[in-house]
This record gives C-alpha cells, sequence and structure tokens, in this order.
C-alpha cells in the first residue's frame, strides 16, 4: 500500500474519535483532499459495523461529491459553457455521482445518428424540424411525463434516456443537446411556466451568452407537444391568458446556462414541496454559482 494511502486510511480510522476537535480536523482534511479519497472512504462505510462512523462517512462523501459539483459547474460556465450536456451532465451527477457519463453519450449519439442520416443540406429549416420531431418523438418514443410531471427525476439526463418521460425542459435540452452536435440553431425559449424552443438562422457558433437579436427567430416548436411548429402569435395568446404582458425574453432564445438554471429551479420546487431543506439549500447554491458566474 502507498504511504499515502496508509495516511488516508489512518484519518479514516480517526472519524469515529469521541474527540470533537480530532473529528473536525480529520474530516476537513479528507474534504480537502478531494474525490481520490471517496473508493477508500466508501471501502471504509462497507467493511464498518459502526453506525456512527458510517453516518460521519456518508456525510463527508457527500461534502466532497457536492464541492466537486460546484467546481465543475463554476469552471463550464466560465470556460463558456458552450455545450449544455456538459452542464447538464454535471447536474445529473449531483443526483447520481456515480452514473455512467460514456453511456449516456452512447445513448445520445445512437439518436444522432439515427437524425443525421436523414438530414442533408438541401433541407429546409422547417423539414429539418420534422426530422427531428419524428426520430425523437416517434422513433425512439420521448414524450412528456404527464402522470408525474413535476417530479424531480424529469430533470435528469440519464432518467430521461431511461424512461423516455420528462418535462419541457429536459425534452428541450435534450433536443438542444442533439442539435448542438449537429449544427443546428434550435435553441431553449424561456416562457412563464413553460419551457419551449425556437429555431433561427445563424451560424451554430453564435451559442449562449452573445446577442440573439442580430436574426429573427424563424418558428418556435412545443417539446411536449411532439415539438409542434407555431409562430409568435401563439406565445402572444398565451401570455394573454397568463395575463402577462409581452417582455422580450419570452420571444427570445436562452442561453446555456439559463436551460441548466430552469432545471435547477424545477427540482428547487420539487424538493421545497417534500421538505428536502438540505437538498433544497444545495440546489439554490449551485443556482447561486450560475448567477454569479454568468458574467456574460
Amino acid at each position: 500500500m502507498a504511504q499515502d494511502e496508509k495516511n488516508i486510511k489512518a484519518l479514516i480510522t480517526l472519524l469515529d474519535d469521541e474527540d470533537r476537535m480530532i473529528f473536525d480536523h480529520v474530516r476537513s482534511t479528507l474534504i480537502e483532499l478531494g474525490i481520490e479519497v471517496v473508493p477508500q472512504l466508501e471501502a471504509a462505510w462497507e467493511e464498518s459495523f459502526n453506525p456512527l462512523l458510517q453516518q460521519r462517512i456518508e456525510e463527508i462523501v457527500n461534502q466532497i461529491q457536492f464541492k466537486k459539483i460546484c467546481s465543475d459547474l463554476e469552471n463550464w460556465v466560465n470556460s463558456g459553457a458552450e455545450k449544455l450536456i456538459d452542464g447538464w451532465m454535471i447536474l445529473t451527477k449531483y443526483q447520481y455521482p456515480d452514473v455512467d457519463e460514456q453511456k449516456l453519450l452512447r445513448q445520445i449519439e445512437l439518436i444522432r445518428k439515427d437524425i443525421w442520416i436523414e438530414l442533408n443540406d438541401e433541407r429546409t429549416a422547417m423539414e429539418t424540424v420534422k426530422v427531428l420531431n419524428h426520430i425523437l418523438f416517434n422513433t425512439h418514443g420521448f414524450s412528456g411525463n404527464t402522470t408525474n410531471y413535476h417530479a424531480p427525476g424529469n430533470n435528469f439526463l440519464n432518467t430521461l434516456l431511461e424512461s423516455k418521460k420528462g418535462n419541457a425542459v429536459s425534452l428541450s435540452a435534450l433536443y438542444i443537446t442533439i442539435c448542438q452536435i449537429l449544427g443546428v440553431t434550435v435553441y431553449g425559449v424561456n416562457l412563464p411556466e413553460h419551457f419551449i424552443l425556437a429555431y433561427k438562422e445563424e451560424s451554430p457558433t453564435a451559442l449562449l451568452f452573445k446577442p440573439f437579436n442580430e436574426n429573427p427567430v424563424l418558428f418556435y416548436m412545443n417539446p411536449l407537444n411532439r415539438g409542434t411548429i407555431f409562430g409568435r402569435q401563439e406565445i402572444d395568446v398565451f401570455l394573454k391568458r397568463l395575463n402577462l404582458k409581452p417582455e422580450k425574453s419570452y420571444f427570445e432564445p436562452c442561453g446555456n446556462t439559463e436551460v441548466v438554471s430552469v432545471l435547477i429551479q424545477n427540482l428547487i420546487k420539487a424538493y421545497r414541496e417534500d421538505r428536502r431543506k438540505e437538498k433544497t439549500a444545495e440546489l439554490e447554491y449551485l443556482l447561486k454559482i450560475l448567477n454569479q458566474t454568468n458574467r456574460f
């Protein structure tokens, strides 16, 4: 056993020490060492029959993993947040730290390939979207989770790919993710109490934090209705029903960070209703990271 592993093992044996100062020091040291010590902590948990030690290990592992999520999320935004899939994967790992990332990427690649086979440069924007809609909603069977729409699981990538059911934001996020890989200029639009998609004629590199007012939206799509295409007038009618005045943000595409932000807001609402205070606090902190680091 390497010296570092011996030192870590020695620290772990002190986690059930009755002296609070010793425990606090050991906990801080392990958290500072980071994600690399998690396998040893998990192994120690499995080998132990001490409830106090197991509880303390669980708390430390959770803190280490959450610290990693915060760091990854901040780095994603500060590096430009160019790919929605990267931010979405970070959020998914918040709930499922051991998720098989490569497996999820392979599943997405299969969907992309099915769509790519049907596309060509001569197709119009509307024809391209019809192909996307057919492959996603007919061939692969994605749809809205009408029986449990507000369930937290609807917001995570792995549960969406497994169940083929999600909410408006997660279905949009999958749609956008596929389009980013294909170079199709589809973006999210954050409507009050809804989330839709917009198709714009512009370079696929003009993503995220850049101004969206250079080119008009050609049309919109409703992910909860199998990608049905509609125009600005339908949004006007929707806003009138909600007694809301039209605002620019209700018609213009949003960036990748806002898509992840809405997914997090959905989770906060769900966990708040379940009175999961710890989860709610953690997600509010992730939302704060997005708001503070988004300076574009």
